[in-house]
This record gives C-alpha cells, sequence and structure tokens, in this order.
C-alpha cells in the first residue's frame, strides 16, 4: 500500500487536476487518509484472500455511480479486477494474471527482468504502455499530524526530551523475517548508553517479540507494542531519530515519513522491495541459501539473520545517524 503511492504521485502529475480515489482492505485505509494527491479511500470490506463476490458486487454497484474513467489494478489476482469490472469503469489497466481476459481491458504484459522492484511495476501502469519510466521514480510520502502524535505521545506517557530511536522487531510473514529480539536487546542497551531513549513499535501479533527485548533490558525500552493504531505509527515513527526494522510494512512506513531507517533482511532479499528512500541502510548477507522466502528457516539454522550480529547493526546505525549531523 505504501509503494502504491508512488504510482498515484506519478498519475496525479501526468494528469492535473484529476481525482484519484484509492479503493483498500479496511485494515489500510489510515494510510491512504495520509497520502498527498489522494481524494477518499474507499473501503472493501472483505479479509485478506477473501473471494467475497457478493461484497465486491455490492461495492462494484456504488462505485458505479462515480463514473471513473479509469482504474488501475495493481495486484495481479483475479478477485482484485472483479470491482473495477462491475463498477463498468470503461479502461481498466493491469498485468496479465490469473485469467484476466475481459475483466481488464488495458492488460499489460509484465518483464519481472526489466521491472524488479514492486514500485516500478506500480509505476508502469500509471504511464503509457510503450513509455519509459519516470525517472526518478517519485518516493512514497505519508503526511504525519504533529497534533495527533502530541496526543498519542501524552496517552502513552512518551516525550520527545531525550532523542528517540525506534525498533520494529515484527514482521507479518513469519520467523524467518525477524531479526532475533536479544539482538534487538542488546543494540537497545548500547543506544541508550549513548543518550537516547527506545520506542519498541509494532501490532498486538508483534508483543512477543517486543516484550523478550522489554525484559532482556530490564525495562528500559518503551514497550508500545499493541497500544496504537497504524495511523499513530506513522506519527510516532515520524518522531524518531532513526528506525531499526526488519523487512516489515513499519519498514515502509518509516521511509515514507523521511525517518533514516536501518533495514535488516534476512529471508528475503532487498532486490525487490527495498525501502524507498535515500535515508536506508541495508543490512542483507546474501547467503547462498538466501533469499528463501520462507516463513520459518528450513535448513534450522537462521543464519542469514542469526549471523548478523549487534555490532555491525549498531555501526550502521551510527553511520546513518551521523549523516544526520
Amino acid at each position: 500500500m505504501v509503494m502504491s503511492h508512488s504510482a498515484i504521485q506519478v498519475l496525479a502529475s501526468r494528469h492535473p487536476g484529476c481525482e484519484i480515489d484509492v479503493l483498500a482492505l479496511e485494515w489500510s485505509l489510515p494510510l491512504v487518509a495520509r497520502m498527498p494527491m489522494v481524494r477518499e479511500g474507499v473501503a472493501l470490506p472483505v479479509g485478506h484472500g477473501e473471494l467475497g463476490l457478493a461484497t465486491r458486487r455490492a461495492v462494484g454497484r456504488m462505485l458505479r455511480s462515480r463514473h471513473y474513467d479509469r482504474a488501475i489494478v495493481l495486484p495481479r489476482t483475479l478477485k482484485s479486477a472483479l470491482v473495477p469490472w462491475m463498477a463498468r469503469i470503461p479502461q481498466r489497466t493491469g498485468y496479465r494474471g490469473e485469467m484476466r481476459f475481459g475483466l481488464i481491458n488495458d492488460m499489460r504484459p509484465l518483464d519481472e527482468a526489466l521491472l524488479p522492484q514492486f514500485v516500478q511495476r506500480y509505476v508502469a501502469l500509471a504511464v503509457d504502455a510503450d513509455e519509459a519510466l519516470p525517472r526518478p521514480i517519485p518516493t512514497p510520502r505519508l503526511a504525519v499530524d504533529p497534533a495527533s502524535a502530541a496526543r498519542v505521545m501524552s496517552s502513552l506517557g512518551l516525550d520527545l526530551i531525550t532523542p528517540v530511536i525506534a525498533m520494529m522487531p515484527g514482521a507479518e510473514y513469519g520467523p524467518s523475517k525477524k531479526w532475533p529480539p536479544a539482538y534487538y536487546a542488546e543494540l537497545a542497551r548500547r543506544f541508550i548508553a549513548d543518550g537516547y531513549q527506545v520506542w519498541v513499535l509494532g501490532s498486538a501479533r508483534d508483543r512477543e517479540e517486543a516484550d523478550e527485548i522489554e525484559a532482556r533490558t530490564g525495562g528500559i525500552v518503551r514497550n508500545i507494542c499493541g497500544r496504537t493504531q497504524l495511523v499513530d505509527a506513522v506519527d510516532l515513527i515520524a518522531q524518531a531519530r532513526l528506525a531499526v526494522t526488519n523487512d516489515s510494512g513499519l519498514m515502509h512506513v518509516a521511509a515514507a515519513v523521511g525517518c533514516p531507517v536501518v533495514a535488516l533482511y534476512g529471508s528475503t532479499t532487498p532486490k525487490y522491495a527495498p525501502p524507498l528512500t535515500e535515508r536506508a541502510t541495508i543490512l542483507y548477507l546474501g547467503l547462498g541459501c538466501s533469499p528463501c522466502y520462507s516463513r520459518d528457516c528450513p535448513l534450522v539454522h537462521h543464519r542469514c539473520l542469526k549471523d548478523l550480529g549487534p555490532d555491525l547493526v549498531y555501526a550502521a546505525a551510527r553511520e546513518q545517524l551521523s549523516r544526520q549531523q
């Protein structure tokens, strides 16, 4: 969802005055609301991976009355193409995918070697089929609400008296993308000794890792996992001097709010979905078994992240901080 904002910016620049709405799953609408150049986020109330044919039909019928000129369908799935077709949008642009002939009438072939990054693939749908990508591709941006940030910090007992390091130890995909909590704890102790405070952010599903970091540091980190909404995380991460994060959604949020990032890759590769900011340091060992894209290490050793020790990450973080100064 964050990466889609690059395509939105290209559309807005190529078609001044156009009105851009984003159809999205309900959980992601807070991100859409923070995207400059988006008029409205429209909820698609289905679960992840759910067909929900009756729901999609109802949404398509509702959108039909808005008389859109064009739909750009970023996913390559059959179900993602249903609503624009049901809404009778005249031009429906997307890549060749799961049996979508007829649903997509501006069908584009996808050359994955030519467009390795997801953001490139999204932007390519925002320009004509035979047109080169704009250079540089605009990086995603999420607006930050200082008043909202102040309210959330007050409610959580947070302040900015001491500069903040944000840590995001979760990853929805699975354990193979998670740097060990013991390493995060060691890194947090070093930052606190350097005069920083550490906020540990994530969803309720990340509480196990966050609680272990808190326990291993004797409670000196601020563990706010599961205590914030997604939009709160946008505002809070923007307050940090640096974010240390697994390859996750919050990594992309950090990049989009302008927070410098140290991104840790294990079972995945930064080739396809790196943090889209010039203020990023990417750490990836590229072992012979990487990338495996498995939810858990098939070889059981997890060396792609275990061999990425705290010393290396701390050095990269200090270098990123020194660049800001």
